[in-house]
């Protein structure tokens, strides 16, 4: 049955049908063709993948980052961060960074903060003199923040792939994205030194404080979220409940940027984005339960352990493999199959199930702005007007970046666990 899984599914992605259809489809026909299980195994399977008190938390979460993005809180969270770094050397730049990191901490998804940035940001750059293809590469490297620093939806599926805290890997992003948005920054002021992109020097006075008061609300959501979490308040699927219920008294009651008609249309974008997700891991989780049946999980653990029984080598080898995937596999798809294989591995070799949480989340998130399947890309090249080969060029900087950042991630592990331990003292 897993030769056909495989088979199957190499076919229907070279005829590029969509990787989460891919998958399910490649696993009805292991199922029907190559077994003697009965076709309903495939639909109790289904049920089981999304069958979860903390998948909950998904839809809550998108339904909140909505109704900020549409309660005008991107347009805040730049206006602060053009207070803070605008008038730095790459000023445009550096606010790119530090509101994606912003927004990072209310969205919980990457595609959403490079949309609703990026429709601003982008423009604004390009205005100012800055190169299209670094303007939306930039955009598009930036807005993986969203899946990396907490709340993030990234972070919700790993731990129930993986049977890890959830509570835990959203303290344990907290420093891994602080580094890698400061590294983007560094990047962004030598860049801009070289190609003499200056800041905006004419910032009004106190400039600082009014937009720090007119941003205030949005900043203090993630405060709430994991305050509440790692107080005893509340569990994260109940955070992204009340999440949902702060988003809404801020943007109708609050900013009143939100209009009850408007409801409707938030409503319906959050809808099908739930759905999308939902079935993606649906359909990951029939393709894992094949993969675990077929003993993939043991053969697996016997290659590695053939290979090398050393944490530092395994990582290096997963960190190679987690690239090379995520230039293919949507990120939601891969943890969803893989945690579940590769933790217990990493487990047995001494590594802390929420660090290899880290490594694999922020290895995934690369894969978003690399060709040719990078989500991030495709939005930013839509927004610039430019095509893939012309980012892709002006990106490769930024990627260097990040891989430096994974490697400091997977072999100092204190970078994500400090945080975590200091909070269970």
């Amino acid at each position: 049955m897993l030769i056909t899984l495989m088979i199957s599914l190499f076919v229907l992605l070279a005829l590029s049908v969509p990787i989460a259809v891919s998958i399910g489809l490649a696993s009805v026909i292991a199922i029907v063709f190559a077994s003697d299980l009965p076709i309903n195994v495939l639909a109790q399977k289904a049920f089981t993948s999304i069958d979860s008190f903390s998948l909950m938390a998904i839809p809550f979460f998108i339904f909140a980052g909505t109704l900020m993005e549409k309660g005008g809180i991107a347009r805040r969270l730049v206006r602060f961060a053009s207070s803070l770094v605008g008038g730095m050397t790459g000023g445009l730049g550096m606010v790119v960074v530090v509101t994606s990191m912003f927004f990072a901490a209310i969205s919980g998804s990457g595609i959403a903060a490079t949309a609703a940035l990026g429709s601003i940001l982008i423009p604004a750059m390009i205005k100012k003199g800055y190169d299209r293809s670094y303007a939306g590469a930039l955009q598009a490297i930036s807005g993986e923040l969203g899946v990396i620093i907490p709340p993030s939806i990234s972070m919700i599926l790993f731990g129930v792939a993986a049977s890890v805290s959830i509570g835990d890997l959203f303290i344990a992003g907290i420093l891994p994205g602080l580094m890698i948005g400061f590294s983007l920054m560094l990047g962004v002021f030598i860049i801009s030194k070289i190609k003499g992109y200056k800041g905006d020097k004419d910032l009004p006075k106190g400039e600082i404080w009014v937009s720090f008061k007119d941003a205030i609300l949005a900043l203090l959501m993630p405060v709430i979220i994991l305050g509440g979490i790692y107080g005893g308040i509340f569990t994260p699927t109940e955070a992204a409940a009340v999440a949902v219920a702060y988003a809404f008294i801020i943007g109708v009651f609050v900013y009143k940027e939100i209009k009850f008609k408007d409801l409707i249309s938030i409503f319906s974008r959050s809808m099908i984005m739930t759905s999308i997700v939902m079935f993606i891991i649906a359909n990951a989780g029939i393709f894992a339960w094949v993969l675990t049946r077929e003993g993939v999980p043991q053969k697996l653990a016997m290659f590695f352990g053939n290979v090398t029984d050393s944490p530092i080598m395994f990582l290096l080898i997963i960190n190679i493999v987690l690239f090379v995937i995520g230039m293919f596999f949507d990120g939601s798809v891969a943890i969803i199959i893989l945690a579940p294989l590769l933790t217990p591995i990493a487990v047995s070799l001494g590594i802390d199930p929420v660090h290899f949480g880290m490594i694999m989340i922020t290895n995934l998130a690369i894969g978003m702005c690399t060709p040719p399947l990078g989500v991030n890309l495709f939005v930013s090249c839509q927004i610039a007007n430019i095509r893939l080969e012309q980012i892709t060029k002006a990106i490769l900087p930024f990627i260097g970046i990040m891989i430096i950042n994974v490697l400091l991630i997977s072999y100092i592990p204190q970078i994500s666990l400090f945080l975590v331990e200091l909070f269970k003292r």
